[in-house]
């Protein structure tokens, strides 16, 4: 767990103990990636990953996810600031957080995004130069259903 660093009154923490997962379940079972995704899903997701929560006072405002092997790759997921807190700069910190955490900084990053394309790009992520050579695989298991 890195030390909480603070900027302009938000503070950034990995400490799972803090993650607020009533908050994380109802933003992403709303948002057009996640809809539908079960509180287990979300628990079990945040068990196995590296999280980021943001914070005003105890209250979370953002998250971020890293699914990692530690040693060569990353992919950044379920990254969001609440409505009430954007356009305050969260999101470029928690950006600055994720990617300068000790154990992230030499690794290789992988992300999907439909509208914050511009927010990635100012942290180096950049469009494949090889699509073809990506593949990727639907969860067969997945229930199309929300809910």
């Amino acid at each position: 767990m890195g030390a909480p660093s603070e900027d302009f009154g938000v503070t950034f923490s990995t400490d799972p103990a803090r993650i607020d997962i009533d908050l994380v379940h109802a933003f992403l079972s709303t948002s057009y990636w996640a809809e539908g995704r079960s509180r287990v899903a979300v628990e079990e997701s945040i068990r196995n990953s590296l999280c980021f929560g943001a914070y005003i006072g105890e209250a979370q405002v953002g998250f971020a996810r890293v699914v990692t092997d530690f040693a060569t790759f990353a992919y950044l997921a379920d990254v969001f600031v609440i409505p009430d807190w954007r356009g305050r700069g969260i999101s470029k910190r928690l950006m600055v957080e994720v990617l300068g955490h000790p154990r992230l900084r030499n690794l290789g990053f992988l992300l999907r995004t439909r509208d914050a394309h511009g927010l990635y790009r100012q942290f180096g992520f950049e469009r494949p130069k090889d699509p073809d050579r990506i593949m990727v695989m639907r969860n067969l298991h997945e229930s199309t259903e929300p809910g």
